[in-house]
């Protein structure tokens, strides 16, 4: 693919993790698309699960949820070029390979299936120059070979080596019994916040204690949202958040759907953008939620044995900022976010990307909003 480069027509300026002025709504500015398979150094460009933008060297950092299976793990860095009608194109200018603490990268399901990894999220950190990455784990219960991959955290260098991870609480190791999470359903978001000193962790489903999985209706589906010490590395703290019900039926109506959390984003103050992504079989698009979510007089629930049963808690409120449904277009599998440059009016972009799961019948989209103090 040939992919110009153009002379983008916003101010670029180095900004600070938190975002502190109130944000009233989000408006659109445009939405591009990636080209199906592209191919970038030997490797196949898609399942972007998250995407984190660094102000310094105006490059983003896009991480695939492929695991293993076509290429090894990995992420990409990427300049996004502009114009004054928004996204122009997407230049891949590397790639690097996640590895594992004994410095090889980590295996397919051919190779050794009890320890694929499933990436999912990824941010920079600044003040150490260094990247966290998420995985998802593994849970199969079979009568053969039971699989039970924890969740895990990761700290890496920039060029992908093993550092260290951070300590998993004891609710979010995988169980063969209906214990702790639920397959394909735990760490999916990442933020950090308080200058680097603090990260926040997002499980997209809830728990088997915390209750039952989102329905159609409101049926009390609750997720955690959790608070790590960066210097410890230690869950200092865990929040409950409440899922919105699944957007539509899904068709038959006993078929696969899902509504959970795909990515947060930290804004200062106690406050995160939190995105919920419903799915149902038998509608091809998703519905996309952006809610700004308070955890400022939210219940510490770390010590809270399962929501199911032990209700004394208070939630983290939330607030509807957009629904993509509004757009009136074709919205595929978003799955993650991160602010972008500064306009020259000041305001922060905001850059939402899909992950396409390498699938021909989906689309591996950018959307690039403006955020309206």
């Amino acid at each position: 693919m040939n992919i110009k480069k153009t002379t983008w027509f916003i101010l670029l300026i180095v900004f600070q993790n938190a975002y502190t002025q109130p944000i009233s709504q989000l408006k659109f500015i445009s939405e591009y698309t990636l080209p199906h398979n592209l191919q970038y150094k030997n490797t196949t460009v898609g399942g972007l699960s998250g995407i984190d933008y660094d102000a310094k060297k105006k490059v983003y950092y896009m991480i695939s949820d492929d695991r293993s299976a076509i290429n090894p793990a990995r992420f990409y860095t990427a300049k996004i070029h502009f114009t004054q009608k928004g996204i122009d194109s997407v230049e891949f200018v590397n790639v690097t390979t996640l590895l594992q603490k004994n410095g090889q990268p980590y295996p397919n399901n051919l190779q050794d299936k009890f320890h694929v990894p499933d990436p999912e999220a990824l941010r920079f950190n600044v003040a150490a120059n260094q990247f966290v990455w998420s995985s998802e784990g593994e849970r199969k219960i079979r009568v053969a070979d039971t699989i039970l991959e924890n969740p895990a955290v990761t700290i890496i260098s920039k060029s992908g080596k093993y550092i260290d991870t951070f300590a998993l609480p004891k609710n979010l190791l995988m169980q063969a019994t209906e214990n702790g999470p639920r397959v394909n359903g735990v760490f999916e978001g990442l933020t950090f916040a308080n200058n680097y000193k603090t990260l926040y962790v997002s499980v997209e489903e809830p728990l088997y204690e915390d209750g039952p999985r989102a329905d159609v209706y409101d049926n009390d589906a609750y997720i955690r949202i959790l608070k790590f010490n960066i210097s410890t590395k230690k869950c200092v703290a865990q929040y409950a958040y409440k899922l919105d019900p699944v957007a539509h039926p899904a068709i038959p109506e006993n078929a696969y759907k899902v509504n959970g959390i795909p990515d947060i984003l930290y804004i200062g103050n106690n406050k995160m953008l939190v995105i919920e992504r419903s799915f149902s079989t038998g509608n091809m698009a998703c519905t996309i939620k952006v809610f700004e979510t308070d955890l400022t007089h939210a219940s510490n629930i770390i010590n809270n044995k399962g929501m199911k049963t032990d209700k004394n808690f208070t939630p983290a409120t939330k607030k509807l900022l957009f629904n993509f449904d509004d757009l009136g277009t074709y919205i595929d599998n978003v799955e993650g976010v991160t602010f972008g440059p500064i306009l020259p009016n000041g305001h922060k972009t905001l850059l939402f990307v899909v992950d396409n799961n390498f699938s021909v019948l989906e689309k591996t989209q950018f959307f690039l909003f403006e955020v309206i103090p």
